[in-house]
């Protein structure tokens, strides 16, 4: 298992320099985001293939993992190409604290890293010979629960923004009536629910990092923070108001 561990961990590697490289080349780093999201649909069919683990446990982990990194992933990548040559503003402002491209190339690896740590539960599943157990697919189950309601608030949110009547305005319709990030939500769920189907298994005590670090990056790194800054910067007192009334994150009643 320690072995298949390195040889995905030396894919993403590569992995990631190439498309590094595709943004030096381009002047757009905004494809990590893509080549992030589609981590797991490379490595988890893969341990699959080669795990000597029970096929039921491993193939429901497997497609769950394969869907929830397709639908994320080539929702960004047909962002980043309607934008393009357009690069994200957080690589934006990268770049003016790092002038070169060398702080990219580390930043690019240590993402490849941490796709690394979560493709865990798909690892462990693969190497895991007992079948699955009733708390093994109540945690699978919340993924598919957690993917319906990701799906659902993407989908609402594009509607929103498609009609030329709510342009500048607050989305604050579906999901987004109880939540201001419904999406990010649900995406911790997803996590949350594979370490659920992964504690009773040699070691899965260590996929808890994966809704750690997906909680930290959300709430406190690249996700809320950044979102509501440059939603304050478009909307001004409206999405201020919209903070006031509504939950920043479980979704919730809104307030008076």
């Amino acid at each position: 298992m320690i072995t298949w561990l390195l040889i995905g961990l030396a894919l993403m590697l590569a992995a990631f320099a190439a498309v590094w490289a595709l943004g030096v080349r381009i002047r757009n780093y905004s494809f990590l985001d893509v080549i992030w999201s589609y981590g797991v649909a490379i490595l988890a069919p893969i341990y699959a293939a080669v795990g000597p683990g029970n096929p039921g446990r491993q193939w429901a982990f497997t497609v769950l993992g394969v869907a929830w990194s397709l639908r994320l992933g080539t929702c960004i990548l047909l962002r980043v190409l309607q934008h393009h040559p357009r690069e994200d503003v957080r690589y934006e402002g990268l770049r003016r604290r790092w002038p070169g491209p060398g702080m990219f190339l580390v930043f690019h690896e240590l993402q490849a890293v941490l796709v690394v740590i979560f493709s865990l539960p798909f690892l462990l599943a693969a190497w895991r010979r007992m079948p699955l157990r009733i708390v093994d697919m109540i945690g699978l189950g919340l993924v598919l629960i957690a993917l319906l309601g990701e799906s659902l608030a993407d989908r609402q949110l594009k509607r929103f923004k498609s009609d030329p009547v709510n342009q500048g305005r607050v989305c604050d319709t579906g999901l987004w009536r109880y939540s201001r990030h419904p999406n990010y939500f649900f995406e911790l769920l997803v996590w949350i629910g594979f370490a659920a189907a992964s504690l009773d298994t040699p070691h899965g005590w260590i996929t808890l990092l994966c809704p750690v670090l997906m909680y930290y990056f959300l709430t406190q790194v690249t996700g809320i923070p950044l979102t509501e800054e440059y939603a304050i910067k478009s909307k001004g007192d409206a999405y201020r108001e919209y903070q006031r009334t509504t939950s920043a994150f479980i979704p919730w009643f809104r307030k008076a």
